[in-house]
């Protein structure tokens, strides 16, 4: 995570509210991370398609942390950062944290443990940590797939993604303009 703004270059203060972005660059197709301000996100254009965002809360870096290890992009590591208890992700990006957590439930990273009290997310449980996720609930239909695959398009390449700088892949099931 950048400790300043990638739009302003002013830099964070602890619990100031971030909007990270995953962008596929246009120039070379290499995925970038991108914090920017809360309140000037609105400002932020990224040269390259978004794969995801989220806003979260600044924490600074705690000493003996290790930058290497957080820098590599797994379906572990992205999942932990969006499905992080203090972030908001939009629809789009609970569609990715759903089919995440539909993969690593799959190899056994995570487990079930029901639904939260209200009952509008799915709680895993990362194994070894024991830490506990919320995800939200989603219909697995056609229109889910076709979404996270556009998605997932943006973050690992694609044939349709070739010289494209929309900004954020069609919600499922949004009408046609």
């Amino acid at each position: 995570m950048a400790t300043a703004c990638a739009v302003t270059g002013e830099a964070f203060i602890e619990d100031e509210r971030v909007m990270s972005h995953l962008v596929r660059s246009a120039e070379n197709g290499e995925v970038q991370r991108y914090d920017v301000k809360e309140t000037v996100a609105n400002e932020f254009t990224p040269e390259g398609r978004v794969a995801c965002r989220w806003v979260h809360p600044f924490k600074p870096k705690v000493a003996g942390e290790n930058p290497e290890r957080e820098l590599k992009l797994t379906a572990e590591n992205l999942f932990m950062t969006m499905a992080d208890p203090g972030n908001e992700l939009g629809a789009e990006d609970g569609r990715l944290v759903q089919f995440l957590a539909l993969m690593l439930e799959r190899k056994r990273v995570i487990r079930p443990k029901g639904r939260n009290e209200d009952g509008t997310k799915d709680v895993y449980e990362m194994r070894g940590t024991k830490a506990r996720y919320e995800v939200p609930i989603g219909d697995l239909d056609p229109a889910f797939f076709i979404a996270v695959q556009e998605q997932l398009s943006v973050l690992v390449g694609g044939p349709d993604d070739e010289g494209s700088t929309d900004e954020a892949p069609k919600a499922a099931g949004a009408p046609e303009s």
